[in-house]
């Protein structure tokens, strides 16, 4: 398990006995997302990334809270994955408005945009890929307890040394790459099945 659950499932052992639902923390995670998303497009890029950050780690929340109290539902499976995919929408598109007053200009709009539409898509595919072959499908690839989108931590530090036009030209590039490669598992998958 990764060390961003590992965390979290310590952490919602005492929420374990309040009043607090799996769906609240989806929303406060929406809430994050949505707030990271405006500070960056306002060029407030360490700010924004703080809050990305936060609400990444609030995504991992819900799930292990879920697990604990026995409160899983296919709805709010369904509404951390929309959720989720918006957060990183929201983070492009606000990341490409703010650095396109700099350097990149409308490139980084350009970038933005098309790293945020890539994420409806991904989300599509991976819910194709799930319901079709089974959550192993969609299983994120991991190395010495990190998952592949653990990358996303990295944007604190990149934005706080001021280094965030790199990170984003980096993971606004990789979210492309992810759908082309989401697509190609999908695809490989169902020609599989079909043998």
């Amino acid at each position: 398990m990764p060390y961003d659950q590992r965390l979290g499932a310590l952490l919602v052992m005492a929420l374990a006995r309040t009043p607090i639902v799996p769906n609240h923390l989806t929303g406060l995670c929406f809430a994050l997302g949505a707030l990271a998303g405006w500070a960056l497009a306002q060029g407030r890029f360490g700010l924004g990334a703080g809050l990305f950050m936060l609400a990444v780690f609030t995504d991992h929340l819900d799930g292990e809270l879920a697990r604990a109290t026995g409160r899983t539902s296919r709805l709010g499976h369904y509404f951390d994955y929309v959720v989720g995919a918006a957060n990183y929408t929201m983070m492009y598109l606000g990341a490409g408005i703010g650095l396109s007053a700099g350097d990149l200009g409308s490139a980084a709009l350009a970038l933005g945009l098309a790293a945020a539409l890539s994420n409806p898509a991904v989300l599509a595919v991976r819910f194709a890929n799930e319901t079709r072959h089974g959550s192993e499908a969609v299983a994120h690839p991991y190395f010495l307890g990190f998952e592949i989108e653990d990358f996303i931590y990295l944007i604190g530090p990149f934005a706080w040394l001021g280094w965030f036009e790199f990170f984003f030209l980096a993971y606004a590039l990789g979210a492309i790459g992810y759908l082309a490669w989401q697509t190609w598992e999908l695809v490989r998958r169902e020609r599989a099945t079909a043998q």
